[in-house]
C-alpha cells in the first residue's frame, strides 16, 4: 500500500513530539512542514528528514500533493488553517486540541468540514494513554461491579508557562487546555454529561486566565463525578502529563495513582499493577506516558483515513467535550447548574 502524504502546519513545542509519533507508524509519510518562523521550521525539518519547508501556507497548499494535514498551532490560529485547508481540497484534516478558542468557532469549524465532505479529527491523546485505556479495561471487565461515583485529578505545580508563556495571556485558561484532556477522558469512561457546576478561581497573579477549576458532573447514567484540575499544586505526588483517577463501585474501587499504579480492591483485597512504556528518541523519557499516547490516536486516525475502522478523536465528538468546557465557564460566571442538553444547541 502507498503511503499516505501529509504536511505539518506549525513546527513549536509540540510538533516534534507529534511528528515523531507519526514516524513510529508505517501508512503516512510527511512531505513538508510549515512554520511562519523559517528557523523552527528547518530545525524540525532536518531533525526528522522531512523534504520541504514553507513560511507561507497557501504555497504549501498549493505546492504540495496531500492526502491530510496535521495542524499543530496555537488555538486562534486552528480554525483559519482548517478552513484554508478544506478550501484548497484536503479532505482529512486533524487539528490539536484545544478545537477553538470559544465554542461557537468550534461548531463553524465542525460544520465546515462537514459541507464540503471533508474529515475532521482533534488531537485529543489522554484518552490514548496506556494506563487510561488499561483503566478502563479494568472498570469495564465487571471486577469492580457496577460504578457509582469517581473522582478525576490533575494537580501539578509544573512551570508549563517556560514552554509555552503564551499560556499566561489566555482569558481563559484550564479549563480550555487542561479540561480539554481531564474531561475528554471522562466522556471516554463514563459516557455523556447530563448537568454540572463550576468554580474557578486564579492562585497565580501573573497570569490572565484561572489556573484552578473543579467540577461536579451528573452523567446521563446517573452518575456523580467529581473532576479536579490546577497547575497552582503543590503535593507529593504531582501528575503533570497524566490523571489520578479513582473508581468506586458495587463489588470494589479501582485506583490510578502515582508512577502509573493501577490499584483494583475487592472485599478478597486489592490487586496493583504498573504500566510499563517503550523508550523514543524523539520522546521525553519523563513524560512518556503523554508522548507515546500520540502514536495510538495517530494510529486510529490513520485507520479511519485508509477506511479500516472509525476514529474515536472525530470533529463531531470532540465537539461535546468542548461543549462542556464552555458549559463548565458559563457555571463559573453565574454560580450556576448547567444543563448540557441545551447549552448551546
Amino acid at each position: 500500500m502507498n503511503k499516505l502524504r501529509f504536511a505539518v502546519i506549525g513546527c513549536g513545542f509540540w510538533s516534534k513530539f507529534q511528528i515523531g509519533a507519526w514516524s513510529e507508524l508505517e501508512g503516512a509519510e510527511l512531505v513538508a512542514v510549515y512554520n511562519r518562523t523559517l528557523s523552527k521550521a528547518q530545525k524540525i525539518a532536518d531533525y526528522f528528514k522531512v523534504p520541504h519547508v514553507y513560511t507561507d501556507p497557501e504555497e504549501l497548499f498549493s505546492n504540495e500533493r496531500l492526502d491530510f494535514v496535521d495542524i499543530i498551532t496555537d488555538v486562534d490560529t486552528h480554525a483559519l488553517f482548517v478552513e484554508m485547508a478544506v478550501k484548497h481540497g484536503i479532505r482529512h484534516i486533524i487539528c490539536q486540541k484545544p478545537m477553538a478558542p470559544d465554542f461557537e468557532t468550534a461548531r463553524r469549524m465542525v460544520q465546515i468540514c462537514r459541507d464540503a465532505g471533508a474529515k475532521l479529527y482533534i488531537h485529543e491523546n489522554y484518552r490514548w494513554q496506556a494506563p487510561i485505556r488499561r483503566f478502563k479495561q479494568i472498570v469495564d471487565s465487571g471486577v469492580i461491579g457496577k460504578p457509582f461515583k469517581a473522582r478525576v485529578s490533575f494537580l501539578s505545580g509544573f512551570p508549563v508557562f517556560d514552554n509555552q508563556p503564551f499560556l499566561m495571556e489566555l482569558d481563559h485558561f484550564i479549563l480550555t487546555d487542561m479540561g480539554s484532556h481531564v474531561l475528554d477522558v471522562v466522556r471516554f469512561l463514563f459516557g455523556e454529561c447530563d448537568e454540572l457546576w463550576c468554580q474557578t478561581k486564579a492562585v497565580n497573579p501573573k497570569i490572565k486566565g484561572e489556573d484552578l477549576a473543579v467540577i461536579l458532573m451528573n452523567m446521563k447514567n446517573g452518575m456523580p463525578v467529581y473532576t479536579e484540575m490546577s497547575y497552582a499544586s503543590i503535593i507529593e505526588h504531582d501528575t503533570f502529563s497524566t490523571l489520578n483517577i479513582l473508581v468506586e463501585g458495587e463489588k470494589g474501587s479501582v485506583y490510578l495513582g502515582p508512577k502509573f499504579e493501577i490499584r483494583t480492591t475487592t472485599r478478597q483485597g486489592t490487586r496493583s499493577e504498573t504500566v510499563k512504556f517503550p523508550s523514543y528518541p524523539w520522546a521525553d523519557p519523563d513524560y512518556i506516558v503523554n508522548h507515546e499516547s500520540g502514536i495510538h490516536v495517530n494510529r486510529n486516525i490513520l485507520e479511519d483515513i485508509q477506511g479500516k475502522t472509525n476514529a474515536e478523536n472525530s470533529g463531531t465528538d470532540n465537539l461535546e467535550t468542548v461543549r462542556l468546557i464552555w458549559a463548565s465557564y458559563e457555571s463559573a460566571a453565574s454560580g450556576k447548574k448547567i444543563k448540557i442538553e441545551s447549552f448551546k444547541k
